[in-house]
């Protein structure tokens, strides 16, 4: 299921893009970049420049991303603080941002930071990616661990940003967000439209040249 997700989101990162991965399953992107794209990879902890995650003997413990993974550096990666990271992200020099989420609805809306009652180490960047990346990508499971659709109708839990999704990629689905609302473009080739709809808690039209997902 995640493989799936990873490929698709992969398709999203162009030649020569600055990109942010959100912790969690966003990170298992850059794993798959292919290696003759010249992309910067940017975590808002003060790296530019992230490389796949580290073998054995590349392991650096002080070497780590936002969500405290060990990670490797490319050749001309550079370090700096979260003051200049963060204004690296509000200033717009991120082209793209993909993120997980616990929650997306049909405006766009995004929860993906908190769920009340769990003890949370803070809100990390994702509120300030939302808002500052040029595009957002959110990558998660459709259906919750209890079978509830995570693609609402209404986000339940805290927003992370109102109307910021512009992509939203799960495991059986590809939204994408338009001025004429939430519209289904890829589906999994091993669901029916029908059954889809039944997972999806959301309204959408479905777009006149829907596919299925090619990985």
């Amino acid at each position: 299921m995640r493989d799936r997700i990873v490929k698709l989101a992969v398709r999203e990162i162009k030649d020569g893009m600055n990109v942010n991965l959100g912790i969690g399953m966003p990170t298992l992107v850059a794993n798959e970049i292919p290696a003759d794209y010249q992309v910067l990879l940017q975590s808002e902890n003060g790296l530019l420049g992230i490389g796949p995650y580290p073998t054995a003997s590349e392991l650096d413990a002080d070497l780590i991303n936002a969500g405290k993974e060990t990670v490797t550096a490319v050749a001309g990666a550079s370090y700096f603080d979260s003051a200049e990271s963060f204004a690296m992200i509000r200033g717009g020099h991120i082209d793209l941002a993909i993120l997980g989420g616990m929650e997306v609805d049909e405006n766009g809306d995004l929860a993906n930071w908190m769920i009340p009652g769990k003890m949370v180490k803070g809100m990390g960047g994702a509120m300030d990616l939302v808002q500052g990346a040029k595009k957002v990508i959110v990558i998660m499971e459709h259906v919750s661990k209890h079978g509830e659709s995570k693609v609402k109708k209404t986000c339940t839990l805290p927003l992370t940003g109102k109307a910021v999704v512009h992509r939203l990629i799960t495991d059986l689905a590809v939204f994408d967000f338009t001025d004429e609302g939430m519209v289904l473009v890829e589906k999994a080739p091993d669901i029916t439209l029908e059954a889809l709809k039944e997972k999806t808690e959301a309204s959408y039209s479905v777009s006149p040249d829907i596919k299925n997902f090619s990985v």
